[in-house]
């Protein structure tokens, strides 16, 4: 299938492009790994639950049915189960190369002018002993399993770690019956006076997050940390301590908590492989991108948490002005960055509101010396944090590559997605990106048959199952 623009991603950002690019005359192809359109911050019951009221379980409802309406109304052509593996940059055109359906074997590729990055981003967890057992979910898959399938990950739970995912996790749990012991949080309260201007404007949702934490009587622990989960065969428990003014815990303030889940999460980090693959520049860990959303590479812009992780209103404002200027840009015109000015203004304001809360949310800062050289630390190739230690101290690595050579942390399925950061960490040194050919793994066979006759999206412009036809209500 050839299109004017590719947009990989439904979430706020992928939404809120595709449909500004569609309402001024660009034939839009929307792609997507999920069944339904809204990302990871928009999930949705599966229709088969017949959900009575899945706006309670979602925040910015209205923003969400704005969006959806839009999308049915629209033009665009909306693949589902496409899940993108490579882009392709040609001489005159992009490959979106996707595995369809939930066994990801059958290859289908789309051909687009432009492309439009919205990949969003993935949770960090840092390790800890026991982090491993059966009852430790992060803390976005907690709410994954609440929002996609209305179901609870245990009885009483802790919920652990920092950033402001917590807050709405605990609250979450807690309204659909789940008793919370306590909502552990590792940030200093000092840091939010520090950056009380920036964090103003949502004193009123926090507040909101609070009045309910206490209706729930979920016990807030500031400036805490987990220590230790505990139990054989599923977990039992988890130890919490205080954290002193340097970062590490303060001895004889260990704490035992009865649970049978813990949901821990320690922020997020943008997803950049197909950023990386095309040649796009990084700053820092996130995508690099101009005033009008366009990376370094001629042609593919980027939009939402793959810019940095920002929360659900950057993104809808980075995706309408990457939208508007795609159209202009495909038409041939210089875009007028005045049509966009309200969009620019929110982007703005809310990049600093997001600065703001990385510098809040920072996780403790000597957080690896509560880690036990057994535990393991890259879950795939089950590595203990003593090999990374080894690597380190007794052959002499002095980065993650070869860290990851010579211990195999981060050679496993997630490709050191998960266990990176905290490599990293453990080694004394930053972390780097890796720059991989493909965004997943991909089956051989696929790949002969990709480089052999490649499928088209078109099989059947008529197949229901393969895109669903859908319009914009763009910001305004």
């Amino acid at each position: 299938m050839r299109t004017d623009l590719a947009v990989i991603g439904a979430g706020p950002a992928g939404l809120a492009a595709a449909l500004a690019a569609a309402r001024r005359g660009v034939r839009v192809t929307l792609v997507d790994a999920a069944r339904e359109a809204g990302g990871q911050f928009y999930r949705q019951p599966a229709a088969e639950l017949r959900a009575r009221r899945p706006e309670a379980l979602h925040h910015q409802w209205r923003t969400w049915e704005r969006l959806r309406d839009g999308l049915a109304a629209s033009t665009v052509r909306f693949l589902t189960d496409h899940h993108v593996w490579f882009v392709e940059r040609e001489s005159d055109h992009f490959t979106v190369h996707a595995l369809l359906g939930p066994d990801q074997e059958e290859p289908v590729t789309v051909r687009a002018d432009a492309v439009l990055l919205a990949t969003g981003g993935h949770e960090t967890v840092l390790p800890f002993p026991g982090w491993t057992l059966p009852g430790v979910v992060t803390a976005g898959g907690a709410q994954a399993m609440l929002k996609s399938g209305l179901v609870t990950p245990g009885r009483r739970a802790v919920v652990a770690g920092t950033g402001p995912l917590l807050l709405p996790v605990a609250t979450g749990l807690a309204a659909a019956g789940v008793e919370v012991a306590a909502l552990v949080e590792s940030a200093d309260p000092k840091a939010f006076v520090r950056h009380g201007r920036a964090l103003a404007a949502k004193l009123p949702e926090g507040a909101g997050y609070a009045a309910r934490l206490l209706r729930h009587r979920v016990r807030f622990l500031a400036r805490h940390t987990v220590v230790r989960a505990h139990g054989e065969d599923t977990l039992t428990g988890v130890t919490v301590a205080a954290l002193g003014p340097d970062g590490r815990v303060r001895p004889g303030t260990e704490r035992h908590l009865p649970c049978d889940t813990l949901a821990v999460g320690h922020g997020m980090l943008p997803h950049t492989d197909l950023a990386e693959s095309l040649g796009c520049r990084l700053a820092g860990a996130a995508v690099q991108v101009d005033d009008e959303q366009r990376t370094t590479v001629p042609g593919v812009w980027a939009a939402g948490e793959a810019t940095g992780i920002g929360g659900a209103a950057l993104s809808l404002a980075e995706g309408h002005i990457a939208g508007r200027s795609i159209a202009a840009r495909l038409g041939g015109t210089e875009p007028d960055p005045e049509q966009w000015a309200p969009a620019a203004k929110s982007r703005r304001r809310q990049r600093e509101f997001a600065t703001a809360v990385e510098a809040a949310y920072a996780p403790p800062a000597h957080w690896t010396d509560q880690v036990t050289d057994d535990t393991v630390v890259c879950r795939c190739e089950e590595v203990t944090a003593g090999a990374v230690r080894e690597a380190v101290e007794e052959l002499g690595a002095g980065d993650v590559r070869t860290v990851k050579l010579l211990t195999r942390a981060g050679m496993g399925w997630c490709q050191g997605r998960m266990c990176g950061i905290a490599v990293a960490g453990l080694a004394g040194c930053e972390p780097t990106p890796s720059r991989r050919p493909f965004a997943r793994p991909v089956p051989l066979g696929v790949l002969a048959q990709n480089s052999a006759d490649p499928t088209d999206a078109t099989k059947d412009p008529t197949d229901a199952t393969n895109f669903t036809d859908s319009t914009e209500e763009g910001l305004s």
